[in-house]
C-alpha cells in the first residue's frame, strides 16, 4: 500500500502542526505566571539596586517590602489615590490621549512624543524619615528608548544611583550604560544647581575633578555620543517641570503632600 499520497502527507503535516500548536499554547499558559513573577522580580531588583538597597544574600521580595509605591499626578506633583497601583500601566497610560499629553518639539527633549499624566514612584524610609526616592525615567538613545530608575537622596538633588533595565544601545558602546563601572560614578553627583536648574549632564570625555562643575558631570561613553546625550536629555526632562519637578517642589515644601 502506497503511503506517499498527497492526502496522507497533508494529514501528517496538519496533525503535526496541531500538536505543536497545542504544546506551544499549553507552555505559554503554564509559564505565564512564572514569566510575570520573573518580570516583577527583575523590576524590584533594579529599583533596589538604583537606591543602593540591594543586598546579595537577602531575598529581593523581602527587601522590597521596605519600598512604598505611590501614584503621582505629574501636572500638580500631588499623590493621587484614585488610581490603584495594580491598575496603573505606564505604556497604556502614555498612549491613551485621556491619560497623557502630546509633547511639543520644544518640550520633548527626551523624544517621548507623549507623556503620561500619572506615574508610579517609589519611596524608601529610614525610621519614618524619607531616605530615598526612586523615579522611573526614559528617553530615546541611538536605536530606541532607554528605560531606567533614578534614585535620589532625601535632599532630592544628590544621586544614589541610575539603573537602566531596558535599552537597544550598541553593545560595547552605548550599551555601557549598564556597565557597573559607569553606573558607579553616578553616586554623589548632583542634579540641580543652587538656583534649581537641572544641570546634571554626561559630558564628552572624562570629568575634570578640579572643575567646580564636576559634581554635576558624568564621564561620557566612549564612541557613544548620541547615547550619552540621550541620557542627559532624559534626565533633564524628567527632573524638570514636565516631569517630576512639581513633585519635588511639593515634597520640599512639605505643605501640600504627606510623604
Amino acid at each position: 500500500m502506497n503511503n506517499d499520497t498527497i492526502r496522507k502527507t497533508l494529514i501528517v503535516a496538519i496533525s503535526l502542526c496541531l500538536v505543536c500548536s497545542a504544546l506551544i499554547s499549553f507552555s505559554a499558559v503554564e509559564l505565564r505566571d512564572l514569566q510575570e513573577a520573573n518580570k516583577t522580580l527583575d523590576k524590584q531588583t533594579k529599583i533596589l539596586s538604583a537606591a543602593g538597597l540591594l543586598v546579595t544574600d537577602k531575598d529581593v521580595s523581602s527587601l522590597f517590602k521596605s519600598i512604598e509605591i505611590k501614584i503621582v499626578n505629574l501636572e500638580t506633583g500631588l499623590f493621587d489615590s484614585s488610581i490603584s497601583i495594580e491598575d496603573f500601566d505606564e505604556s497604556s497610560f502614555s498612549r491613551n490621549p485621556n491619560t497623557s499629553i502630546e509633547l511639543t518639539s520644544d518640550t520633548d527633549i527626551a523624544l517621548l512624543k507623549r507623556r503620561e499624566n500619572f506615574q508610579s514612584i517609589y519611596l524608601h524610609y529610614d525610621n519614618e524619615d524619607l531616605n530615598a526616592i526612586i523615579l522611573p525615567v526614559r528617553g530615546y538613545g541611538l536605536w530606541g528608548t532607554m528605560k531606567g530608575y533614578l534614585a535620589l537622596e532625601s535632599d532630592l538633588k544628590t544621586i544614589i544611583g541610575l539603573e537602566f533595565f531596558d535599552h537597544k544601545e550598541t553593545p560595547g558602546l552605548g550599551g555601557e550604560i549598564v556597565n557597573p563601572r559607569w553606573k558607579a560614578i553616578w553616586k554623589g553627583k548632583e542634579v540641580y544647581s543652587d538656583t534649581g536648574d537641572v544641570v546634571i549632564s554626561v559630558i564628552k570625555g572624562s570629568v575634570d575633578k578640579g572643575n567646580e562643575k564636576a559634581k554635576y558631570q558624568v564621564d561620557g561613553l566612549s564612541g557613544a555620543t548620541i547615547t550619552s546625550n540621550g541620557v542627559t536629555n532624559l534626565l533633564s526632562f524628567w527632573l524638570g517641570e514636565m516631569g517630576y519637578g512639581p513633585l519635588i517642589k511639593q515634597i520640599r515644601s512639605m505643605e501640600s503632600v504627606d510623604v
